[in-house]
């Protein structure tokens, strides 16, 4: 598919469909400023199909859409592989990270799209990637209203999506500000997964600070951390030197976990004034890409260059000029940032207050087939959720913290506990909740980027095992 597949080991190695640089050739090089969901022949391109000859994985079919949701200027961009020939006993869906688009997973799709039975949809979050960017705007006034209203503007275009492809239960993989946004919608919309996996998930750990700060009034934009940690790296390691395994951090990074412990508290650093302030005055640096004209490409190229390093060049400047291509187009989901995340990247409604409650929630009595509304949980209640596996992954050089993991893995076993001392026979006998945290070695927060042959080795287990215990349900 890419020139990653092409270099990759014999454990990953197999005739790779060329649509990926199929489309970096159509959209990277000319890509607009604003995405447009107005049909475009680009999007509406054929699919690229492989044959048992050439694909000894396969047959499979890679596709891209462009799924248009309800209201102006909404529609999610959708890059999605099946099995031809096999029926599709089971989905999952990928959500990609601040400020990324659903081609980081560019070594994943292969590999996942090897496991029997799966059809594998990767998705750019509304406002982000190649989807179509309508105006960000907050209207709520209170703090909790902010945050709910920013987190609902992603997840309501998710259950839309979900809905509008007749999906009913899903795997869902969410990465970073994806697996915040995961665990939203989890807690949201319960009942339509199987299983979920958070990948270096930002916005688990507490801060009183965060929780505290003021948020900036609704506006036009916000400071990505994750775009500007290697320049204040600059700032404070001056002689050039970085860390070893990530150099994509706010803070130090965390002590190498050994799957034994906890691994001790991350240390914090003081914040430089200058990310607190542009933070607060709520100026992306995506901004600042679109602001600088000709210059852009080469702001891009000092965190791209450093942060993808690791890889083959061909990989490194194609991952260089798609970032770039991403990060010129007009500014939305990425305004969602400042309402979650307070200056250091701590949510300001931390998931370690909320995560006990996935796969525990009241199933509404009509979730399968209306859109989401703002009243959605008020609709009438049947039966509650008997829980589902959490896996919480993460880099052996992550510079999100870890113990956050640790401690969400221990309040979901806690809820597990209670649940079934309060279960009726019948809730027992569905009961389903589990949770563990998984290390992948020798990689940082871009996990299924500088791991992935360990990552897709993880998440085909996963995929099988859910797979596995579906099928015993149904037979019974």
């Amino acid at each position: 598919m890419s020139a990653s597949q092409q270099s990759s080991s014999s454990s990953d190695r197999g005739q790779q469909p060329m649509l990926a640089s199929q489309r970096a050739k159509q959209t990277l090089s000319s890509a607009p400023s604003s995405v447009s969901i107005n049909e475009d022949p680009s999007r509406l391109s054929a699919p690229v199909r492989t044959n048992s000859i050439n694909d000894p994985h396969g047959p499979r079919a890679w596709h891209s859409n462009l799924i248009k949701l309800s209201g102006k200027q909404r529609a999610l961009n959708e890059f999605s592989v099946e099995r031809t020939g096999e029926e599709v006993e089971e989905n999952l869906v990928m959500l990609h990270g601040y400020g990324a688009g659903l081609g980081f997973f560019y070594k994943n799709f292969e590999g996942l799209s090897r496991s029997k039975g799966w059809k594998i949809y990767a998705l750019d979050m509304l406002g982000m990637g190649r989807s179509s960017r309508p105006p960000f705007k907050i209207h709520a006034k209170d703090q909790q209203g902010k945050i709910t209203e920013a987190e609902n503007w992603f997840i309501d275009a998710l259950e839309e999506w979900r809905i509008l492809k007749k999906i009913d239960k899903f795997t869902l993989l969410g990465h970073s500000m994806g697996g915040y946004m995961a665990v939203a919608y989890a807690l949201k919309y319960p009942g339509h997964l199987n299983k979920l996996v958070l990948a270096s998930p930002v916005g688990i750990p507490e801060d009183p600070y965060a929780v505290q700060a003021a948020m900036p009034e609704p506006g036009d934009s916000t400071m990505a951390s994750e775009f500007m940690q290697d320049q204040e790296n600059e700032i404070v390691n001056p002689n050039g030197k970085s860390s070893t395994g990530d150099n994509n951090k706010l803070f130090k990074a965390p002590p190498k976990a050994d799957g034994k412990g906890k691994p001790e508290e991350p240390q914090k650093r003081p914040l430089p004034k200058w990310l607190t302030y542009l933070w607060d005055a709520n100026i992306s640096p995506f901004s600042l890409v679109r602001w600088s004209g000709p210059l852009g490409p080469r702001l891009v190229s000092g965190w791209t260059s450093r942060r993808f390093s690791h890889l083959p060049e061909t990989e490194s400047e194609s991952l260089h000029t798609y970032a770039y291509s991403l990060f010129r187009q007009r500014g939305s989901g990425e305004y969602a940032l400042a309402y979650i995340l307070a200056p250091g990247a701590f949510a300001r409604s931390p998931l370690i207050r909320r995560i006990h409650g996935v796969g525990r929630q009241p199933i509404p009595a009509s979730s399968e087939t209306k859109l989401p509304t703002p009243s959605s949980s008020s609709q009438s209640i049947t039966k509650k959720e008997t829980g589902f596996p959490v896996i919480l992954m993460y880099g052996e050089h992550d510079w999100m913290d870890i113990a956050g993991g640790y401690a969400a893995e221990q309040k979901l076993k806690e809820e597990r506990e209670k649940a079934l001392r309060n279960a009726s026979p019948e809730e027992k006998e569905k009961e389903n909740g589990s949770a563990k945290v998984v290390i992948i070695q020798k990689a940082g927060h871009h996990l299924y980027l500088d791991g992935w042959e360990e990552f897709n080795e993880v998440m085909r287990r996963e995929m099988e095992e859910t797979r596995e215990f579906n099928k015993r349900v149904k037979g019974q």
